[in-house]
């Protein structure tokens, strides 16, 4: 190559370099947009600054309806979590503000925007620290208030729901729900359950006092509702006897071995450790039966109690939560924990038997059951069935008003409830509607 070709080259890649420097200049110079005056006004009009200190703080009753749990509540899951989101800036978000942005989250299931505009931080930020806080408090909060059962701790279960609910070897109530989440990005039909929309499973086992013993969350809504229990973890640790479940011991007052169990529904199949109710079909038939059911869905109110009470006091439940899947999982275990928290507290307030909660109230289209007929049953599970129905009619298990909460033809009796009359103007509304 001649000496003034090399030149040329040479002065065309100089060229093309200082071009290149010239572009990486004007980007770096590029102006980033203007924060937003309403969010510079975070330390003086910021819902934590005018609301919570000042009007919140020292009024117990406003305290506990705006964050859902008490000062003293709120103060013992602030120290376990403040180390890991308390910033290193003195001028940036604190651990306490982080905490009661996300306790109003859950309490309301505002939007991010809304919550913004009251707090005072962008809707980017919000984002990022509702999924921090959450995985911090549910990596805190879950070994102490959802800590993995013992088989002491079943024993303990066990004799409260003998004493709450006269269901012997019972060491809990079992159910699933469905939680309405939004449709996540480029995820298919994963989500898409049987109802028409997208959702995430949530399975849980319950004591006698309406606490969250064990919790299985992030199924697929998709997955068929007879298989969510056993491709579960929790449902394979039951079923391989690495659940801690105590050994069998005869039931109360009688010489009849029997094991311990949970109580579910007809979703779930019949086992050696899950009783269900007998189909209505048979129980007409059989008076015997129909006791039985009575006695076992009492029982099983526990779980639709929890549920109910879950949903009520966290209001995230009632509308589709608009969040990635894994951090939905990480928000329900910790509304979880925080239920027990608030049971925790009740109890300790009350000796009074817990009273049974109206479980008809709560948002049937954002979290609703897992259907279905439960899949097979195995022999020992009708034997240890049949043995706690003749139980329950027996001298040693019966109940005084067991008779009489069902009807001779083989339906239960409900209390009649006074309704309010209607006026004849709404009536024929009403009539003509039904046509």
């Amino acid at each position: 190559m001649s000496d003034n070709a090399t030149e040329s080259l040479l002065l065309c890649l100089l060229l093309e370099e200082e071009d290149d420097d010239d572009f990486l200049l004007l980007y770096a110079r590029k102006k980033r947009n203007a924060p937003d005056l309403l969010f510079k006004s975070r330390t003086k009009e910021g819902s934590y600054s005018i609301l919570i200190k000042n009007h919140l703080i020292g009024a117990e009753e406003k305290f506990r309806k705006y964050c859902r749990i008490n000062k003293n509540q709120f103060d013992f899951v602030l120290s376990l979590i403040v180390e890991e989101i308390q910033p290193k800036n003195r001028h940036a978000i604190t651990a306490e503000e982080k905490l009661y942005l996300t306790l109003r989250f859950l309490a309301t299931g505002e939007t991010f925007e809304s919550l913004s505009t009251s707090f005072r931080i962008s809707v980017s930020y919000i984002s990022r620290l509702v999924k921090r806080v959450l995985n911090v408090m549910r990596e805190k909060l879950v070994p102490i208030l959802m800590k993995t059962p013992t088989r002491d701790d079943f024993k303990c279960i066990e004799q409260i729901f003998w004493q709450k609910w006269n269901i012997p070897n019972c060491i809990g109530g079992i159910d699933g729900k469905h939680v309405r989440v939004r449709a996540p990005k480029n995820s298919g039909s994963l989500f898409f359950n049987y109802k028409d929309y997208f959702s995430i499973v949530l399975l849980a086992i319950v004591d006698a006092n309406c606490k969250f013993v064990a919790v299985d969350v992030g199924a697929y809504g998709k997955e068929s509702d007879n298989g969510i229990f056993q491709k579960s973890t929790m449902g394979k640790q039951i079923a391989t006897n690495r659940f801690n479940i105590p050994p069998p011991k005869l039931l109360q007052g009688s010489d009849v071995m029997s094991p311990h169990f949970l109580i579910g529904d007809e979703a779930f199949a019949l086992s050696h450790f899950m009783m269900k109710p007998y189909c209505r079909t048979q129980a007409r038939l059989e008076r015997e039966k129909l006791i039985y059911n009575y006695r076992l869905c009492r029982g099983r109110r526990v779980t639709e109690n929890a549920f109910g009470l879950l949903s009520q006091v966290f209001r995230v439940f009632y509308t589709p939560i608009a969040i990635a899947p894994n951090v939905v999982d990480d928000l329900i275990l910790t509304c979880c924990c925080l239920h027990n928290l608030l049971r925790d507290g009740y109890l300790e307030r009350h000796s009074l038997p817990f009273h049974i909660y109206n479980a008809t109230d709560r948002p049937e289209e954002n979290m609703i059951d897992i259907v279905g007929s439960g899949g097979f049953a195995n022999r020992d599970g009708f034997q240890i069935r049949e043995n706690l129905k003749n139980f329950f009619c027996s001298a040693d298990g019966a109940v005084s008003w067991q008779d009489s909460a069902v009807d001779d033809d083989g339906t239960q009796r409900r209390p009649r409830r006074k309704r309010p009359r209607r006026r004849a103007t709404a009536f024929m509304l009403n009539s003509s509607h039904t046509q």
